[in-house]
């Protein structure tokens, strides 16, 4: 069995409510593998889940220094942006989510977890106003169709309070 396949094993195993077990599985491929970027990210991304976010954010970054691609790459932007911001460091959660939403703009959960950030840190209104951009952007209805104008400049007048 690759590498890929048994983090995919692991992963559909695990027990949200009790991570030690993935944990533990995880970390034995990562002694055999410790530089392969997957098998950092999926062991931050277990230690987040246990509520463990100073040894994710590790394991998160050096996943993005070893070269996280594709998919897996703007789920870590998201898991390690939120991580950043549940331990703190805002400003750097912001930058994470500043760079994710260049490099994948059509994901609205980039854009929804970077206005989770802005408002922790106390940007209310900038929160507001990115959350009614993600609607007019990535929500689609006659109901919503219809408001999109009258949304946005909400948006516009809500982030200028903003500044």
């Amino acid at each position: 069995m690759n590498v890929d396949d048994e983090l995919d094993r692991i992963f559909a195993a695990r027990d949200r409510e009790n991570m030690q077990p993935t944990i533990e599985a995880l970390l034995r491929i990562y002694a055999s593998h410790p530089q392969i970027a997957r098998v950092l990210y999926e062991v931050g991304g277990a230690y987040d889940t246990a509520g463990q976010e100073e040894t994710a954010q590790g394991f998160y970054e050096r996943s993005l220094a070893a070269g996280l691609e594709g998919e897996l790459l703007r789920r870590c932007y998201v898991q390690y942006g939120s991580t950043l911001r549940n331990v703190g460091e805002y400003e750097k959660s912001r930058e994470v989510f500043a760079a994710a939403r260049s490099a994948f703009p059509e994901s609205p959960a980039l854009g929804v977890f970077e206005a989770i950030t802005l408002h922790a840190s106390g940007q209310v209104d900038a929160a507001v106003a990115s959350l009614l951009e993600l609607v007019v952007e990535f929500v689609s209805s006659p109901d919503i169709d219809r408001y999109k104008a009258a949304i946005s400049g909400n948006a516009e007048f809500i982030r200028s309070l903003a500044r």
